[in-house]
């Protein structure tokens, strides 16, 4: 009898187990939401426009770039959602990272709040990503975009990436509406 009841108790938990097993990916599944990305709040956009518009009064001649990394002939909306966030977590790490090495004190001010901004995004599609499509590989058009990135971040100057990362903020906010918009974005 001890036995039987053993019996009937396991299969009660069995259940709850694969329940309990099963809530946290849900819970990883609902921290994926980008739809704050959909279109930024006014003072996002300001600071962006103000830390783009210091840079650019701050630029010299020799920022100048022989590869156009933001210069693609296709359009975000022509690759899968997954091809879409790794896109825009690629340009986000450039961006945060270029952020990351500027150390004029002029500028450490108007890009503390966009810097904040696209680390807090980037963060949000490496939860995406890692919980949507974890095994993704990147499309022949992504992968030709991600290897120039590469040849570029290798061969470019530093101020060169610099300036291209900071000048093209707004098309990289594009492509991270594009990412939040999923399908819906054409």
């Amino acid at each position: 009898k001890m036995l039987h009841l053993s019996f009937i108790l396991l299969l009660a938990l069995l259940p709850a187990a694969s329940f309990g097993a099963a809530f946290p990916q849900d819970a990883l599944k609902q921290g994926c939401s980008l739809f704050k990305y959909h279109f930024l709040e006014p003072h996002e956009m300001k600071a962006m426009h103000k830390m783009k518009d210091h840079f650019g009064s701050m630029l010299q001649s020799d920022r100048r770039c022989n590869t156009r990394l933001f210069q693609r002939k296709w359009k975000p909306a022509e690759l899968s959602v997954p091809d879409r966030m790794m896109l825009v977590k690629t340009e986000l790490d450039l961006i945060t990272d270029m952020l990351g090495l500027l150390n004029d004190p002029s500028f450490t001010e108007t890009h503390q709040r966009p810097l904040a901004f696209l680390t807090q995004a980037q963060e949000d599609l490496r939860v995406c990503m890692a919980t949507e499509a974890p095994s993704h590989q990147p499309s022949k058009k992504l992968r030709h975009w991600l290897q120039k990135l590469h040849i570029a971040k290798k061969t470019e100057t530093t101020g060169c990436l610099e300036a291209s990362a900071i000048l093209h903020v707004f098309q990289v906010l594009n492509d991270l509406r594009c990412a939040a918009l999923r399908e819906q974005c054409t």
